[in-house]
């Protein structure tokens, strides 16, 4: 057993990776995680496996894809028993506790009828104890230090509705009484008295919608001088590309992403501003997380302290005309991840180019800490990369999952299509070179060459594009073949009792 050294494992909601590594990094200031990736080791190919928020969340705490959990949106119960994270390092004596949260929609069998978790998506994965409750819908605590600085506090979403009558206007709070600043100060005068060997998971919301921040962040960044979105058509061809298409840009509108600007036109005036805003949230995370680093430090404990940063997932930001994460492109899915451990300091700065995905950090931390790691997880060990070796049999193509349904209330998709819930789903396998996605409910598969366009250009109706599209769903068919639910996949009842397989 690995000595029980401190754990900070942070989520930035909907963090793009080329705010680190892109198109975006020369445009924004994010001094703390470009310090960090200096410090530790950075993932530039890694992918959520599913999104929005709640599915991507249950995948990476679980490290389970989508099509084992089965928590695939956003009010989808997660099973009880599934093991995840806070489950798994409770059994090496680190009590899990939970900055923020995990959006997990509470099990209804073991929860009587009118239990008011039944009601709100945004409950806590079993496992984490709860050290401040900061969520997008309720976050009372939050609200309650607010009203004792004597602000006057609107109910959600109108918090998040600006002072003024541009978007870009400061919010009613100030940058010392925001959301991300309480949290961080929930933070560290929490861990200031925790003893050695604390376990934080700290999930910050920002720089998710409603896009809306305090003063100076709201008009840090100049419009005009933001690179503009990756948009090869205009909004009418791209509506017209593909039938999941039309519903995306019909579901997701620009003037979605901020409260009370329901007629905000959609000019790339209006989307550089909103663009604009969500850099300055960005920033505003990065400075305070600089806090809790510069803490760590000063108190003696960044050489104990076992850092993980990434994303839940990736933000469209105006790409192809789209805006949130309900999408197959790249852009709703690559986030940023940077491992900072102690014991891999030898490697500082290193950058990671292997296909990674979001399942993988579960089971990186559980193997970092010396505990097992579950057969339910699909995920693999990133530690190897921090030793500066690739494994062999490494992956050659990432995965990623969407369910664009709801049983209960119907979508745009579901009534565009003419489909029912259970095939209003996508898949996604991106390689090096080429990028599958492949739909349910008889809707045309997309082929993506990064060799040429990209994702300027579906190439699946090109005369020699038959091979590749073969090889890639082959892949694909292996792919969700090899990594069925496997709870008991490695067990066997035998006549000396159940046995489980040993070693990896």
């Amino acid at each position: 057993m690995h000595h029980r050294r401190n754990v900070l494992f942070v989520i930035i909601d909907q963090l793009r990776a080329d705010c680190l590594h892109g198109a975006l990094a020369g445009h924004v200031d994010l001094p703390t995680l470009n310090g960090l990736m200096a410090e530790g080791v950075s993932f530039h190919r890694h992918y959520s496996v599913t999104n929005p928020c709640g599915p991507s969340r249950a995948s990476i705490l679980t490290g389970q894809y989508a099509m084992n959990h089965r928590a695939v949106r956003n009010g989808t119960p997660l099973p009880h028993d599934t093991p995840n994270i806070a489950t798994e390092v409770r059994k090496g004596g680190w009590l899990p506790l939970l900055y923020g949260y995990t959006d997990s929609a509470a099990d209804p069998r073991v929860h009587a009828v009118g239990d008011p978790v039944l009601k709100s998506y945004e409950q806590v994965m079993p496992g984490f104890v709860e050290a401040v409750e900061m969520r997008l819908e309720e976050s009372w605590p939050w609200r309650a230090d607010l009203l004792a600085k004597g602000y006057d506090v609107p109910p959600y979403p109108d918090i998040f509705r600006p002072k003024g009558d541009r978007p870009d206007d400061p919010a009613i709070y100030s940058a010392d009484d925001s959301d991300t600043a309480f949290l961080t100060n929930r933070l560290i005068d929490d861990l200031r008295a925790r003893p050695k060997g604390w376990f934080a998971h700290l999930t910050y919301i920002r720089p998710h919608p409603p896009l809306v921040a305090p003063a100076p962040y709201n008009r840090m960044y100049d419009p005009t001088t933001l690179p503009h979105p990756a948009q090869p058509r205009d909004k009418e061809a791209e509506a017209a590309e593909h039938p999941f298409n039309a519903s995306a840009l019909a579901a997701k509108s620009l003037a979605s992403n901020v409260e009370g600007f329901p007629d905000l036109p959609e000019t790339e005036e209006t989307a550089a501003m909103l663009r604009s805003i969500y850099l300055g949230l960005a920033t505003e995370v990065d400075h305070h997380l600089g806090r809790v680093v510069a803490f760590l430090k000063d108190s003696g404990q960044w050489e104990d302290t076992l850092l993980v940063v990434t994303a839940d997932h990736g933000e469209l930001l105006g790409d192809h005309h789209g805006w949130g994460k309900m999408s197959y492109y790249d852009s709703a899915y690559h986030v940023p991840l940077i491992i900072c451990d102690p014991d891999h300091r030898a490697n500082a700065g290193a950058r990671i180019d292997a296909p990674t995905e979001s399942i993988d950090v579960t089971p990186t931390i559980l193997d970092l800490l010396g505990l097992d790691i579950p057969d339910t997880m699909d995920g693999r060990s990133l530690r190897p990369f921090l030793d500066g070796a690739q494994p062999a049999d490494w992956r050659s193509h990432s995965y990623s999952e969407l369910d664009f349904g709801d049983p209960i209330s119907p979508t745009r998709w579901q009534a565009d299509l003419g489909l029912d819930s259970d095939r209003c789903n996508l898949s996604v396998l991106r390689g090096e070179r080429f990028t599958l996605v492949h739909f349910n409910g008889g809707l045309p598969q997309i082929l993506f060459d990064h060799a040429e366009a990209g994702e300027a250009r579906n190439i699946a109706n090109d005369p020699d594009a038959g091979p590749i599209l073969l090889d890639l769903s082959r892949r694909l068919i292996d792919h969700r073949m090899t990594h069925a639910q496997g709870r008991f996949s490695q067990t066997m009842i035998t006549p000396d009792g159940a046995r489980r397989r040993s070693g990896p």
